[in-house]
């Protein structure tokens, strides 16, 4: 909703009126402030020149070299390419340097076939004031040399746009906003009191509403005799600065009304009705040329306005193009009518059609105004366009909006907490319209007829505290009580929030894909169960509830490559389903890696390309959720019998004891075929059901971190071990000979080939030991690896390597 400060303060009087005011104001009671525009601020390097002199151009026919005295000293040289720059005239100087907005461009000093230009003659399609490109601003002999043209025209009336929630329909016109800022203390309300007019003959053209059509009343007037032609200059400025384009007089009519009182109406030409008029349904086939220069297609659901001949008028939407006035209109009907607001906004939706006369019926308009509406229009239309004014044509009846709501005054405190006097609350009430009556702290409210979103007694304390001010509702603390609040959320529901923020850490980027998979792909994953099948698909392919999330954020990975984004990172946390009981689906978090997507890097790059992603890179960011969930990684066991979709001889299962946790590794080649997607794929499937509940008590509390002062010894062992060994078995042995001491083990180097044999291999271990009481001798580092090589050599059947 846009509205000038000039065209408020027809509305709001006072010394106090002023813009800083007017916007806290706004933003302070609910009517949030989106922007303001000043034009003059954005016209300011324009000035009012004289042109001195308007040579032909020696190298162009359509071009003139001007001398142009802009009053700060000698005149500039200026080519000008419009048809009316002649010698004599004032316009529009914009220097070098200037922003000119219609053309999007910063003036400079140029050169125009071989003559220098140090400024510009300006349109008015060039500063935004208007369409008009034909040629440069003329203006009057009077206009002062080297003023501001912005502060000569006027255009010193800043615009402000305020974002109206849908339930304040009353918003949407500036008297209603004047209203609201008058009630919270700011200047006074004039809104001047609506004269009827009584007409001076019947109205020959009459209206009937069909029963069933979606409008409760259908006010008419015939004016005969009218002169229609373009607006007056003030009202033509109204518009303009709210974005609206001026059409004629009687349109611009119902446009300022459409603002200035959220009342939308209609013209019709009467010399193009043909009979009189109907309120009914759209009948199948019909159509409406609008006044947008669209043909719509209609249905029985939408209501239209229409004569003897045809469809004339969409209702309360658009008007039709065969009715409209034009300059040669010379008897005009003015319709001002209720609508349905639901009508009105599924009608919209269909065709698509945004106009400002459905933005607020949709919304609902004042019923009380349907015919002062058409009384304040009819006088307008008399004082700008003469003219005879008919009798009122009413078809339907005025709704009675009227009710009482009990609204004991202690209700304001007790839901809000503020402290408010009675003579306070009863003074907003009454300032916003409200009809008030009653006596000892519970008043009889009766809502104003423009606000039909105030249903009940909460809707009161709402106007109350929103005018009075939040910021006197008193900040008051939650309690904070001794014993421990319950959690909210369940362990499931913050283990989902830990994996979503772990991946995102990762650069893994979350998808949402669907529940369904193709029957052919959940039986590769493991699903494809008779019990699983959808008895309605949506989609051939979205046949069965999904046994995993891989195969969807696969297919989402390939959707990415194949529109040029190779390197792709996903993940989702989500359900899976094993069985149609309750038992048998779980939330899984889930990721996948593809192409070159590392965790450290992926893409091109000068100094070498990144590697492809490996089984690896799919364990750590499963062990990044597991820890990030509360699991004991430093308790997992990871063996390598993962699913039959995961590649063989790299992949492995995140086991505790028999508790299967997840799975990790690269997809294997036939699913990735069989999915028509390409590789390399890797990913992780962590089931949080199955993370264990981490204990009620910690027996002891461990320091976060714990620094020793103490060096360090690391000492490297290398052992060989069958093949079959997993080199965590190893590890897992050697940290288990002294947890005290021992602070790390690390593989650095697996080495398969000459001088090994060929059923065996060479695995390096770094162990770090970190003494806590005291530097340790040689004696006691070398009992520590002699232990550490029987350990392992007992659990793995390692050797030693010499």
């Amino acid at each position: 909703m846009k509205f000038t400060l000039s065209w408020l303060k027809e509305h709001l009087d006072g010394d106090d009126v002023t813009l800083d005011a007017v916007l806290a104001t706004l933003n302070r009671i609910g009517l949030e402030v989106e922007g303001v525009e000043d034009k003059a601020e954005k016209l300011r390097g324009f000035s009012i020149a004289y042109v001195v002199s308007a040579e032909q151009h020696p190298n162009a026919d359509k071009l003139r070299v001007c001398m142009v005295d802009t009053g700060q000293g000698e005149p500039v040289q200026v080519v000008c390419g419009a048809p009316n720059a002649r010698t004599g005239m004032k316009s529009v100087f914009s220097p070098p340097g200037t922003f000119i907005p219609g053309k999007n461009i910063t003036l400079g000093i140029g050169t125009i076939r071989g003559v220098e230009s140090r400024g510009m003659l300006c349109s008015a399609a060039e500063l935004q004031l208007s369409e008009d490109h034909d040629g440069i601003l003329d203006l009057p002999a009077d206009a002062p040399v080297g003023v501001s043209y912005a502060e000569w025209i006027g255009l010193g009336d800043p615009v402000v746009e305020i974002a109206v929630t849908p339930n304040r329909a009353d918003a949407l016109g500036i008297s209603g906003i004047a209203r609201d800022l008058a009630a919270a203390g700011l200047g006074t309300l004039k809104t001047p009191e609506i004269e009827p007019i009584a007409g001076t003959y019947p109205c020959p053209v009459k209206v009937t509403i069909e029963p069933g059509a979606p409008c409760p009343a259908f006010a008419l007037r015939l004016i005969r005799g009218v002169k229609n032609g373009p607006s007056p200059d003030w009202l033509q400025a109204k518009l303009r600065a709210i974005g609206l384009r001026p059409i004629n007089r009687l349109v611009d009519v119902t446009n300022l009304l459409t603002f200035d009182r959220s009342r939308p109406l209609h013209v019709f030409d009467a010399a193009k009705v043909a009979g009189d008029l109907i309120v009914r349904r759209a009948r199948a086939g019909e159509s409406l040329l609008a006044l947008d220069g669209k043909t719509y297609a209609l249905d029985e659901a939408m209501c239209v306005i229409s004569d003897d001949r045809a469809v004339e008028s969409l209702a309360g939407i658009m008007g039709g193009e065969e009715s409209g006035c034009d300059e040669g209109t010379t008897d005009v009907l003015v319709e001002s009518a209720l609508w349905e607001p639901i009508n009105i906004a599924q009608t919209g939706r269909k065709l698509g059609i945004n106009s400002d006369a459905r933005f607020r019926f949709e919304r609902g308009v004042d019923p009380a105004f349907t015919v002062p509406g058409l009384d304040l229009a009819t006088s307008l239309i008399l004082d700008l366009c003469g003219g005879e004014a008919s009798t009122v044509e009413l078809a339907g009846a005025i709704p009675d909006t009227s009710r009482i709501i009990e609204f004991p005054l202690a209700l304001t405190a007790k839901l809000t907490g503020l402290e408010a006097t009675d003579r306070e609350q009863i003074d907003t009430l009454a300032a916003l319209g409200f009809a008030v009556s009653g006596v000892a702290g519970t008043l009889d409210v009766s809502p104003p007829s423009w606000r039909a979103d105030i249903e009940g007694k909460a809707d009161l304390v709402e106007e109350v505290v929103r005018i009075i001010g939040l910021d006197r509702v008193p900040a008051t603390p939650f309690p904070r009580p001794d014993d421990a609040r319950k959690p909210v959320l369940t362990t499931l529901q913050l283990r989902t929030r830990k994996a979503k923020r772990a991946l995102a850490a990762r650069g893994l980027v979350e998808a949402v894909t669907w529940s369904f998979v193709a029957k052919a792909q959940a039986e590769l994953f493991g699903g494809g169960a008779p019990e699983l099948a959808l008895a309605n698909p949506i989609a051939a392919d979205l046949s069965d509830m999904r046994p995993s999330l891989l195969p969807g954020l696969a297919r989402a990975a390939q959707a990415n490559a194949d529109r040029g984004y190779d390197d792709t990172a996903l993940f989702e946390v989500g359900q899976i389903f094993k069985g149609d009981r309750p038992q048998d689906q779980f939330i899984v978090a889930t990721g996948l890696r593809r192409a070159t997507a590392k965790p450290s890097g992926a893409g091109r790059h000068w100094s070498g390309k990144a590697g492809p992603v490996d089984a690896f890179d799919a364990k750590a960011d499963a062990t990044a959720v597991l820890a990030a969930c509360g699991a004991p990684v430093a308790n997992l066991q990871i063996s390598t019998d993962a699913p039959a979709w995961f590649h063989p001889g790299r992949s492995g299962t995140f086991r505790l004891g028999a508790n299967v946790i997840g799975h990790f590794g690269e997809l294997h080649p036939a699913v990735l075929e069989a999915l028509d997607v390409e590789g390399p794929l890797v990913g992780f499937e962590i089931v949080l059901d199955r993370i264990p509940e981490p204990k009620a008590k910690a027996t002891k509390v461990k320091p976060l971190l714990e620094l020793s002062a103490f060096q360090p010894v690391e000492r490297d062992f290398a052992f060989v071990v069958p093949r079959r060994v997993a080199a965590a078995d190893m590890v897992k042995a050697a940290a288990g000979v002294d947890r005290k001491l021992i602070a790390a083990v690390n593989v650095f180097d697996v080495y398969e080939g000459v001088g090994i044999d060929d059923d065996k291999k060479s695995v390096a271990l770094t162990v770090t030991l970190q003494p806590r009481e005291k530097t340790l001798t040689d004696v006691e580092i070398e009992a520590v690896a002699g232990k550490i090589v029987a350990e392992v050599v007992k659990k793995t059947g390692a050797t030693l390597r010499g």
